[in-house]
């Protein structure tokens, strides 16, 4: 049988990053969250927790606060239900749900789903923020819970849900444009021109140079990692950058950004999967996620589970 209270001081170390915040969370001191974690421990025969700056979860240390979030959220709808449970626990913190995210997806849409599905849920939302050919990493892991994702091959135990397109234009500043590309965007110029790239795991420019000159080339490259800044990096006119269509359509209105190639996008697709247990929570924000996704026009369906 698992001990509940050793589990919690787990997954509020991995949360909360070290045996300090930790302690304060569970209203404890940190020498009994430690040796609760130690304790565990022992009877599993197995480390939990890797002591740093921050502590993070070795990989049945994840799979442990992976089941204590799951069990937080059925007892949470449980709560619901029954209301003299709640008030006997009243004094118990809300669950935290881990989720992952790619940045332009946080910066569009899916606030919105966030935003519909805590306005009726007394939850804290824990969300990491990736490539959204990366996301999935993290639900593999067993770190989170449910992802917004690149991949539509589902996860094995989840469900992957499309939820449409989202499509990505290269845009650069006139006066950009003109001194980079006065003849023109060919292999030769983009070789020279700076663009612009979130992080070392971007690879939207790289892929939009390769569609429409058919080739690999080495381009010189900013790096933004914020999705505000991308867009303002490219009014500015420090590089050329893809972004997110609904993103930069005013700019391309009143004309402050250009295409680089006019209707040359990149279209990328985007599904949501989350783990295969029954849990009500989890089912609630994907319907919020879904129902958002729809508003913002990423019209989709459900490709597997």
């Amino acid at each position: 049988m698992l001990d509940y209270a050793l589990l919690s001081a787990i997954s509020a170390v991995v949360r909360e990053g070290s045996f300090e915040r930790a302690a304060r969370a569970l209203n404890v001191t940190p020498s009994a969250v430690s040796q609760r974690v130690k304790q565990l421990e022992e009877r599993l025969g197995a480390v939990l927790i890797v002591r740093g700056q921050p502590c993070i979860a070795t990989e049945t240390g994840r799979l442990l606060c992976s089941h204590v979030e799951q069990v937080g959220m059925l007892e949470q709808d449980l709560q619901g239900a029954l209301p003299k449970l709640t008030q006997a626990n009243a004094g118990n913190g809300r669950v935290t749900l881990r989720i992952a995210v790619n940045a332009d997806s946080l910066g569009t849409w899916f606030i919105d789903a966030m935003a519909k599905f805590l306005g009726a849920e007394a939850v804290l939302l824990d969300v990491a923020l990736d490539d959204q050919e990366h996301t999935v990493e993290w639900l593999r892991s067993g770190e989170v819970l449910a992802a917004v994702t690149a991949h539509a091959q589902p996860v094995q135990g989840c469900n992957s849900i499309s939820l449409g397109r989202v499509n990505y234009v290269a845009v650069a500043s006139p006066a950009f444009m003109e001194r980079h590309f006065p003849e023109g965007v060919t292999a030769a110029s983009l070789g020279e021109a700076p663009s612009l790239t979130f992080n070392r795991k971007d690879r939207l420019q790289s892929q939009w140079v390769r569609r429409v000159c058919r080739r690999e080339v080495d381009i010189p490259t900013h790096w933004f990692p914020s999705t505000q800044a991308f867009i303002d990096a490219s009014v500015a006119g420090i590089g050329w950058g893809m972004n997110p269509a609904t993103l930069v359509k005013e700019h391309l209105r009143t004309g402050s950004l250009v295409e680089l190639v006019p209707g040359r996008t990149l279209s990328v697709p985007l599904y949501w999967q989350h783990t295969r247990l029954q849990v009500p929570m989890l089912s609630r924000l994907t319907r919020a996620v879904i129902a958002a996704a729809n508003q913002a026009s990423l019209q989709g369906t459900r490709v597997g589970h």
